[in-house]
């Protein structure tokens, strides 16, 4: 009987299936970082057009964020996750049609519906790992899950750098030099590799999204129900929790920072002067010191260390970091950007539970809000590659050289960045106590 199962088994089970969900939409996510720089070169675009690859798919979170909680309580979790698999599968194979034609909007087509697929998983998981157990312990199952992720996006990007960015400096070298019509060729041959790694990836999707419909998943459902009427306040309604909007905006900043952390990086390297060959590792550094940071989290949180302590070190660092990118030259300059990651690693696990603490049955509207919340990835880091066109034009016209003046516009655009980590702090000192307003 149900009644008789170990709770702790029956947590183990479910947080290990969640996991390899945290595994699957980190590999996909975190491609970017090399389909960026390989967008930019098949396309020909600006660093500003180029970045549309972050926005495609982080906006797909506000769009489908509340339609995806509707969806979660129509269908039950586990069958929305099923669902939320069978659409990136789809988005994964609009990659072999854009890549024939080797049209731009088609492949943001693409991203787009495999970013409303992770909304699904994204929509359900992380409510359900932050509930599964004690708030004051949140964030350490989702610092478990954020392993998962970032150890995922550091394969994926290898892999995918790999795939997509070999030869790539051969190729640009290449184009300055050829005809139009030779031109079109070899863009058109570089563009077809993404043929097979998409279409595996596709296969992949769709096989999970049948298992995962036997996968032995607890209905949290029911004790997020309990939950909602034993707790928060009555008659209140979801606009009179201004720690939730707070936490809100606060992942909304963070999410920028973060996809600026690891999606720029490449492109970064390559700006600098740093070869294709070995540019493509760098988002890996990133994730790493992620993956380093989540590990610490995980042993450290609540035991030794408070969630809100952790998130006042993470922006502090974030702020500090952030300086040395400005303040450096070269490879230094690198790896401030990817030191980024110890930054940020504990910033989503800490914010989500001090978010939802006490919100009662206003949980569910509130997660997809914080899901909606991701669309930071879709708007910060457009405007870093903004900032990056902008300043180079400026140096340009003042008769800078072409190599100089992108190095110097791609690090000071990294400004943009410290308004995002004192937003954080100020969540992490204040923000997360102003329960009501006054």
């Amino acid at each position: 009987m149900a009644e008789t199962k170990n709770p702790k088994s029956t947590n183990l089970v479910a947080i290990s299936i969640i996991a390899a969900l945290f595994f699957i939409f980190g590999f996909v996510t975190w491609i970017n970082g090399a389909l960026i720089p390989f967008m930019k070169t098949i396309n020909e675009l600006t660093d500003a057009q180029s970045y549309l690859v972050a926005s495609a798919s982080y906006i797909s979170f506000v769009v489908m964020g509340l339609p995806a909680s509707w969806v979660l309580r129509k269908t039950g979790y586990r069958k929305g996750m099923s669902i939320g698999l069978f659409i990136m599968a789809v988005g994964a194979l609009i990659f072999i049609p854009a890549a024939n034609a080797r049209t731009y909007w088609m492949f943001l087509a693409g991203i787009f519906i495999q970013g409303t697929g992770m909304t699904l998983l994204q929509t359900a998981s992380n409510p359900y790992i932050t509930i599964l157990g004690p708030i004051e312990s949140g964030a350490k199952r989702i610092a478990i899950m954020g392993i998962a992720n970032k150890t995922a996006g550091a394969l994926g990007s290898l892999i995918f750098g790999a795939l997509l960015l070999s030869g790539i400096d051969e190729i640009k070298e290449k184009l300055t030099t050829v005809s139009v019509d030779e031109k079109s060729v070899i863009l058109d041959q570089m563009a077809n590799s993404v043929f097979v790694p998409y279409l595996v990836m596709a296969g992949v999707l769709f096989l999970l999204g049948i298992l995962i419909r036997k996968a032995p998943l607890p209905h949290v459902e029911a004790e997020e129900t309990d939950d909602e009427t034993s707790t928060g306040g009555a008659g209140k309604t979801i606009f009179q929790y201004p720690h939730l909007w707070l936490g809100v905006f606060t992942l909304f900043v963070y999410v920028g920072a973060e996809v600026i952390a690891g999606d720029t990086i490449i492109s970064y390297g390559i700006s600098l002067g740093f070869t294709g060959e070995r540019s493509k590792f760098f988002t890996t550094y990133t994730l790493m010191a992620m993956v380093s940071t989540y590990a610490l989290g995980a042993i450290l949180i609540p035991k030794y260390l408070k969630q809100k302590t952790a998130l006042q070190i993470s922006a502090v660092l974030g702020i500090i970091f952030s300086i040395c990118i400005l303040m450096t030259t070269g490879f230094t300059s690198v790896l401030f950007v990817a030191a980024l990651g110890i930054a940020n690693a504990l910033v989503w696990p800490a914010v989500w539970p001090l978010t939802l603490d006490g919100l009662g049955k206003h949980t569910k509207t509130a997660s997809a809000l914080l899901i909606m919340a991701i669309s930071g990835g879709a708007i910060i880091p457009p405007l870093y590659g903004r900032l990056v066109d902008g300043g180079k034009e400026k140096l340009i016209s003042a008769g800078t050289e072409l190599t100089e003046a992108t190095a110097s516009a791609a690090t000071s655009g990294y400004w943009i960045l410290i308004p995002c980590y004192v937003i954080i702090l100020f969540f992490a000192v204040y923000g997360y106590k102003i329960k009501s307003w006054k």
